[in-house]
């Protein structure tokens, strides 16, 4: 599961639908629907937000108004309503963490979208979210060889 903390905009058409049913999924996961996934670290930051469930509604019409703007039509009723304005912070670590880490996806999978992208220094993140200057999260287990950690 990875509920990128980038804009959607950057995601290919797999990695987009992807997204969209690992939020859902998620979204289950926060409502106790499931069993599975319970302690996954990507649910982490939700799970600790104050209101968990409109907060990961609110991620998953970012990502369906993405798919709009792509001629895709996701089920916006599944993300449940979109309530409150709050964002949740990102690191700028965390932010280019996933950012190599979708480069290197695109540079198999997608590689003109790869070519297209891979001049960006600063992506942008996903409409949730506010960038503050840090090192990786700690409930990251993804890694990468150009990117140093310093958690302890």
């Amino acid at each position: 599961m990875r509920l990128w903390s980038l804009h959607p905009q950057y995601l290919d058409a797999k990695g987009l639908v992807a997204l969209w049913r690992e939020g859902l999924l998620a979204q289950a996961v926060l409502r106790l629907e499931t069993a599975g996934y319970l302690y996954h670290p990507q649910i982490t930051r939700f799970r600790e937000d104050k209101s968990p469930r409109a907060t990961i509604a609110r991620y998953l019409h970012a990502v369906a108004d993405e798919a709009k703007t792509r001629g895709y039509r996701f089920d916006r009723k599944k993300a449940g309503t979109r309530r409150g304005t709050h964002q949740l912070d990102v690191t700028d670590g965390q932010l280019m963490l996933e950012w190599m880490h979708l480069l290197g996806k695109l540079r198999v999978r997608a590689p003109e979208q790869h070519a297209r992208l891979r001049g960006i220094i600063r992506p942008e993140p996903h409409p949730l979210f506010r960038v503050i200057p840090g090192d990786i999260a700690p409930w990251e287990r993804a890694t990468h060889p150009r990117l140093r950690q310093t958690r302890r």
